[in-house]
C-alpha cells in the first residue's frame, strides 16, 4: 500500500513542487493539501493520511500549534517539519511537540521521498549531519532542564544509554546496531525500551532528552 501523504504549507509553488515530487514515486500519494494549520488539522481528521509534511509559518495557525493538534489525534499521522531552519525559531519547540524530524526546503528530491518512507516505517527523519546543529541551536541547556533530563534517565540501564546516545546524535537501527555490535532487531527492542522509560512518543524527543542531559557532550 501507498504511503498517504499530506501537505501543509501556504505556498501554492511550494505545494505544486512537493507534488509533483511524491507522486512522481508509486509508492506514495499526495491524498490532500493544507494552505495554513487550521486546514491541516481538518484535515488530518478526515482523510487520516500516514505523513504530513508541515510547513512552520503559516497563516491562521501555524505549524507548532498545528503540530500539537495532530499529534494528539486518535492514531495520529507522523508529522515531518518542513523549514528552511536558520529562519525557523519554533523547530525545536515543535518537535518536542511530536514531530517525528525535519527536512529542509531545499531537500534533494530523492531524500524527499526517502524520507516520507523513513518516517512512515516508525523511524524518525534526524539527518546525522544537521541533528547537533538544531539541538544546539533550539535546545540551549539551562541547569533546571539539565538535571530533570538526567534524573529521567535513571531507569536506563548502561546499554540503554548507549543506544540513547547514539539515537541523539541521529543514527539509524542499522548503524547504531554496528557502532554497539548487536543486530538491527535487538537494536530496536532497546530503543522500544528506551522511549517506554522516558515516555517518548518518538525518537525525536528521546534525542532531545539526550541533549538536554548532555550526553552527546560526552
Amino acid at each position: 500500500m501507498s504511503v498517504r501523504v499530506l501537505l501543509a504549507d501556504d505556498e501554492d509553488l511550494v505545494r505544486s513542487g512537493l507534488i509533483l515530487i511524491l507522486q512522481a514515486d508509486p509508492g506514495i500519494s499526495v491524498v490532500a493539501e493544507a494552505s495554513d494549520g487550521a486546514q491541516a488539522v481538518h484535515l488530518a481528521r478526515t482523510h487520516r493520511p500516514d505523513v504530513v509534511l508541515m510547513d512552520i509559518r503559516m497563516p491562521v495557525m501555524d505549524g507548532l500549534a498545528a503540530t500539537k493538534e495532530i499529534t494528539s489525534l486518535p492514531h495520529a499521522p507522523k508529522v515531518v517539519v518542513l523549514t528552511t531552519f536558520d529562519l525557523d525559531e519554533y523547530v525545536h519547540a515543535t518537535l518536542r511537540a511530536g514531530a517525528m524530524g525535519f527536512l529542509l526546503k531545499n531537500t534533494p528530491p530523492r531524500e524527499l521521498i526517502r524520507a516520507v518512507k523513513t518516517v512512515n516505517s516508525g523511524d524518525a527523519m534526524l539527518a546525522p549531519s544537521v541533528t547537533r546543529r538544531l539541538l544546539s541551536a533550539f535546545a540551549t541547556r539551562d541547569t533546571d532542564r539539565t538535571a530533570k533530563a538526567r534524573n529521567r534517565l535513571g531507569d536506563l540501564t548502561a546499554r540503554e544509554r548507549e543506544v540513547l546516545k547514539l539515537v541523539g546524535e541521529g543514527k539509524p537501527n542499522a548503524e547504531i546496531g554496528t557502532c554497539l555490535h548487536m543486530s538491527e532487531a535487538t537494536v530496536k527492542t532497546h530503543v522500544s525500551r528506551v522511549l517506554a522509560k522516558l515516555q517518548c512518543a518518538n525518537r525525536v524527543q528521546a534525542a532531545i532528552i539526550a541533549h538536554d542531559a548532555g550526553l552527546l557532550d560526552t
